[in-house]
Parts: C-alpha cells; structure tokens; sequence
C-alpha cells in the first residue's frame, strides 16, 4: 500500500542502501531515495520532505560523505542532472556530472586548466561546495557563475565567481545548506591537446602512486592546516615542519604521520599507509571504526601540536 510520502513524491524509493552510493561503501538504509535529473524534480523533492517533516541530505558522487551504519531516517536526493554544453572556451555543466566526465569534455576540447582534477571522484556540485583542489588548483580558478535553488527563498538564483566566497575547501554552498547548486558555467583557455593529456597522464599517475587507489576511500579526511600569524614555534619545536614554514599550509597527513597514527587500524578501517590523511575501507568497515580514528587523530594532534584539524569530508548523522 502507498503511503503518504510516496504520495507526495511519486517515484520515492525506500529503504536504500546508502553503501551503494558511496566511495567509502558504508552506510546503511535510506529511508527515502530520490533521484533528480531536472530543476522541477529537485523542488518536487523538496516541497515532498518540507510538507512530510522529513530532514533530507543533498547527495552528489558519494565521494567525500560518510554515512552512519544506523542508516539515515529521511530522504537522500540523488543529484542525478548530467548535461553539459560547449561554447567557445565556456562549459555550462549540470551539477550531477562527474568531474570525470568534465575534464574528458576539456581534453577532446582542447581546453586547458582543469587536467589537476585528474583521479578526483565526485559531481561538479559537490567539487563546488567544497571548492575541490589538487595540485595548487582548485574549482575558484574556473568557475564563472554558479546557478543554485535558494530553499529558503524557493527561488533560483545566480552566483557570480566573487559572490562563492571561495577559500580553501570552503564556500558559501558549504556555509548555507539551503543554496543548492544546480548547474555552473565554467571558464577554460584554449590549450594542446597532447599537452593537455600528457598533464592528465602525469596526475593521475602520481595519485597512483600516493594514494590508496585499491581501496575504498572518501579521499582526504581532514583539512590541511592552514599556518597562522603566531605559529612560529611550531617550526622551532617540531623539526619536520620546519619544511613548511614558507608555505600556506602544513599537509594533515604529515601532522597523522607525526603522531605515529600512519597505518593505524581500528576494526576493518585504517588510516593508509600510502596516504596518512585517507582512511580505507579494508573489507566491511563501519561507520563507528571511521569516526573513532577520526577522533584519536584530532585529539592526538591537538594534545601533540596544539592544532585542531578540521574534517574535509561530510559526516552526516
């Protein structure tokens, strides 16, 4: 029999598993599952939860999400919106396309300043929100305009590049939940297509290198911490930091390192020993083994250092 949820939201799948639809694979039933492949499904979708008092998580690749084995009493959006359009040096890209698929529309195209995003899983929306980076490049350099549905207004509305707030893995999607990126027009210069996928090449094969690609994984758990006016002694105190006192920031992973956590397993997750700042997912994970290394790295670091490392993924509860 229907319910009154499937009601409102013709099409509403129930009781998913949230481990299909992350890199980390964990996580357990969804109560509501609903994918969206256009503007008026995703206010469909909404209007659905708000009417029903239904919390509801905005989902994009997967990529940087780790949900609780207790599952998820509400209703995931799927973004699922795959467009993308060519103009001159400009790609218009819907929020549910892999940047996979973005930067193979880049190389056939001939544009270049977007080969850093090479081995980087997740949607366009998703790499927004969170200003995704590698390389010493990140989203900010190529983002014209971003288009979003405002669920608090209920209406769209366009962001120029000044108006994201981009800083480092942050933006103004990320601050305000109820901005819900729907499409971006993103900006590129004309390039050589060897070069552009010999770049490519060498990217990915350094990410093979120095990440556990063999595993399931939501890529960098925490922040790299960003060094501030005051933190001198951190380079008079800890010699191997001394290496980044000309930097912007000191690697989370190297702090990880520091503190002897490199490899440290709890149950079926462990922090890799390719890459000390991504945790993997060895065989049957859970969500509670994720959180606890997560907490023994955050309290480690702050006991050993002072410094408070800050997660980069989503953890949603």
């Amino acid at each position: 029999m229907m319910n009154n949820f499937e009601k409102l939201l013709p099409g509403v799948k129930q009781n998913i598993r949230l481990s299909d639809y992350s890199t980390f694979q964990i996580g357990g039933l969804a109560s509501y599952f609903f994918k969206v492949v256009n503007k008026e499904d995703l206010i469909k979708a909404l209007r659905a939860a708000e009417a029903s008092g239904l919390p509801f998580f905005i989902l994009g690749g997967g990529s940087n999400v780790l949900f609780p084995n207790e599952g998820y009493k509400g209703l995931i959006i799927k973004i699922s919106n795959r467009d993308i359009k060519l103009k001159d040096n400009y790609l218009l890209v819907q929020a549910g396309v892999p940047l996979a698929e973005v930067l193979k529309k880049t190389k056939e195209s001939g544009l270049t300043g977007f080969e850093w995003s090479a081995g980087i899983y997740g949607t366009l929306g998703g790499a927004i929100r969170g200003n995704a980076g590698s390389f010493g490049k990140s989203m900010a350099d190529v983002v014209k305009k971003v288009q979003v549905f405002d669920y608090k207004d209920k209406k769209i509305k366009e962001f120029l590049n000044k108006d994201c707030q981009f800083k480092y893995r942050e933006s103004v999607f990320k601050k305000n939940n109820n901005l819900i990126i729907l499409e971006a027009l993103l900006e590129f210069k004309k390039g050589n297509k060897d070069l552009i996928e010999q770049t490519i090449n060498k990217n990915l094969a350094y990410k093979k290198e120095h990440q556990p690609l063999n595993y399931p994984c939501a890529g960098s758990i925490f922040k790299n911490y960003e060094i501030k006016k005051g933190d001198e002694d951190l380079f008079k105190n800890f010699g191997r930091l001394k290496e980044f006192k000309k930097s912007s920031f000191i690697p989370a992973g190297v702090l990880i390192e520091e503190i002897g956590l490199k490899g440290k397993r709890i149950g079926d997750a462990k922090f890799s020993e390719k890459h000390a700042n991504m945790i993997v997912n060895l065989h049957r994970a859970k969500s509670q083994e994720v959180l606890r290394l997560i907490e023994m790295a955050k309290e480690r670091v702050k006991s050993f250092f002072g410094l408070e490392l800050e997660e980069e993924i989503v953890i949603l509860k």
